[in-house]
């Protein structure tokens, strides 16, 4: 993205063992969502869920710590982070001491929450604390059984365009694992599963399944991707309520996973097989 040229992800990098704020890298949300035809007052409402894998510090008296980190950003904050400058600011902690968990709570807040410019909350739990990251399945109908001949692996949001059924008003939740987009700086692959809930016209699956098997090959941010599949449904089959969710797979010990919904709220903590 020209936008961002001074972007660290896919550049060569040092990483640091000093702490550091300033390696934390701000993307602005509007530059995506003036594509998709997303403004204020925004259309749904949500955030992002970032969890945490690799967050190490020293105790006062040099003993290593480590922890599980829930990050939740909402969605209507000006800027996303961008995730290899994450990485790199939670690695700046690793050699700092710090008196107990709840001094690096306050500064993983304060730190973050300025960065992209709105009040952010941040979870902290021992690696026994087992209870909240056990895996699980995702709740409604599985897509991908489907027998599906596919033609579109570019973006195509038209495969959406009379697929709902007016004649058929349902309340209806489905998923599927076969998400997968390119980052948009380095063009690595992005994998997730997929969680629509809707109360609505009928939407058809097999429509669906295509629509979603054609980010294969696009180039996007995860939470745009998420924002972009919420105003498509939104546009081609107008649902009464909507809510998309997507886990992403881990990359570099964080996993993004974004949360829009026309219902307010807080994204569920569940953690997938991938994840």
């Amino acid at each position: 993205m020209s936008d961002l040229p001074e972007i660290p992800l896919g550049k060569a990098t040092a990483y640091p063992d000093q702490y550091d704020a300033a390696l934390l890298f701000p993307v602005p949300r509007q530059l995506k969502r003036d594509e998709i035809g997303v403004s204020h007052p925004l259309p749904f409402c949500g955030e992002d869920q970032w969890n945490g894998y690799e967050l190490s510090w020293l105790n006062s008296k040099g003993k290593p710590v480590v922890a599980l980190a829930v990050f939740r950003f909402p969605c209507t904050s000006e800027f996303l982070v961008e995730s290899k400058s994450f990485k790199l600011y939670l690695n700046s902690l690793n050699q700092c001491r710090f008196a107990d968990t709840q001094q690096v709570t306050q500064l993983l807040q304060r730190d973050l929450s300025a960065v992209v410019g709105a009040p952010m909350t941040v979870e902290l739990s021992g690696v026994d604390e087992i209870e909240p990251w056990q895996v699980q399945r995702l709740s409604g109908i599985c897509l991908d059984e489907i027998d599906l001949d596919v033609e579109y692996y570019q973006l195509k949001a038209e495969l959406l365009m009379g697929a709902a059924d007016p004649q058929q008003i349902v309340d209806e939740t489905v998923h599927s694992h076969l998400l997968k987009s390119n980052c948009l700086i380095t063009s690595q692959p992005d994998w997730a599963s997929v969680w629509i809930d809707y109360r609505g016209a009928k939407i058809d699956h097999r429509a669906l399944l295509a629509y979603l098997i054609s980010f294969r090959q696009h180039n996007e941010f995860h939470e745009q991707c998420v924002e972009r599949i919420f105003t498509d449904l939104m546009r081609f089959c107008q649902p009464e309520r909507l809510t998309v969710y997507a886990r992403y797979t881990r990359r570099g010990g964080l996993d993004i996973n974004p949360w829009r919904s026309t219902e307010k709220g807080s994204a569920p903590h569940w953690r997938l097989s991938r994840q």
